[in-house]
């Protein structure tokens, strides 16, 4: 849950045991039964894609490009192009090179997906890990591309490494990307608390690497999903930046309640899982959860802020929440926006 505590550390963060054994944020749960690929997928496809069908009746055009004759966008001319594709009136207003009319039916979609697996990701205290929720939006997303033909990758991101699928297309190819995100390294499940020590504990740098593999790995104008909470540093703003210059990116942002509300319960002990540092907060204590409320305040604008100055779209899915409209809302304000409404 973030809480950053500023330099010198406040008063009221205590580093005493309080007298009555707390709830420890530090103490690891019971690890939640792995679902198997197979069965993960088949589940989201009845809870979720069924349902996100009866408002789109399979038409996911407010977020990918359908089979249509619809314009889908105007793009430089590459050496190829039919020469009566060229929009003589675009390219007479850029007063550049020639531009050329493409249209969604000659479009085929490659899609990447980036899971963000810093140590905070591992962190729900509802219905799941902030992780295991960007996994199902993951699998959502990759079924939805595979489903119109369009390939579609992915890359885990992680202090241990990367995990990567190469694009492909097929209902395998989304079973693949559950097995291999599902497996990545990941931390024991604490609670995300002060801000890392050093830029180096930071995962910023990890989800960097991501956005550049993904960058170098698309040749053709592209759709990315990036799911992360965003809540380690700011330094991967120029890379998605660079990513949104030449793609179509969605910032998938992932929190849980006890991030945004601190909870009433005592003493608690929070652990910084990038760093293992440990300490005693007393939450019913109300300068604490003033303090608490102001930095969740300041980190949501630090976040939203950095997302605009991106230039991406965004939306928020939350672990104690439904998914599906967040997604419907999303989809439907792109749509209206394609169209000029």
């Amino acid at each position: 849950m973030t809480l950053s505590a500023p330099s010198p550390r406040p008063s009221f963060f205590k580093r005493r045991a309080p007298a009555s054994a707390p709830m420890s944020a530090a103490t690891p749960s019971a690890p939640p039964v792995k679902e198997l690929p197979d069965a993960l997928l088949r589940r989201l496809e009845f809870k979720i894609l069924k349902r996100l069908d009866g408002f789109f009746f399979g038409d996911y055009s407010g977020i990918f490009y359908g089979p249509s004759l619809d314009l889908a966008e105007v793009r430089e001319y590459q050496p190829g192009d039919e020469v009566r594709r060229i929009d003589w009136n675009v390219t007479a207003r850029s007063g550049g090179p020639l531009y050329v009319r493409q249209y969604r039916e000659e479009r085929e979609i490659t899609a990447w997906v980036i899971l963000d697996g810093a140590s905070s990701m591992h962190f729900g205290t509802r219905r799941l890990t902030k992780y295991q929720l960007g996994l199902e939006f993951a699998a959502v997303a990759a079924r939805i591309v595979t489903r119109h033909g369009d390939k579609i990758g992915a890359i885990g991101s992680s202090p241990g490494g990367l995990k990567l699928v190469t694009a492909g297309s097929g209902r395998g190819q989304a079973l693949r990307i559950i097995s291999e995100l599902s497996g990545a390294p990941r931390a024991v499940p604490v609670s995300p608390s002060a801000a890392p020590s050093s830029p180096a504990s930071s995962s910023g740098s990890d989800l960097n690497t991501a956005l550049e593999r993904v960058a170098k790995s698309l040749r053709r104008r592209g759709l990315v999903f990036v799911i992360s909470d965003f809540m380690r540093g700011t330094d991967w703003v120029e890379a998605l930046s660079r990513l949104a210059l030449r793609h179509d990116v969605v910032a998938v942002r992932v929190s849980d309640l006890a991030e945004r509300e601190l909870p009433k319960v005592g003493g608690v002990r929070f652990r910084d899982p990038s760093s293992g540092q440990e300490q005693w907060v007393d939450t019913g204590d109300k300068a604490v959860r003033m303090q608490h409320s102001k930095i969740v305040a300041e980190r949501d604008a630090r976040i939203t802020g950095a997302l605009k100055r991106a230039g991406v779209d965004s939306f928020e899915l939350r672990t104690e929440a439904d998914v599906v409209q967040p997604i419907l809302k999303f989809a439907l304000k792109r749509k209206a926006r394609r169209w000029g409404r």
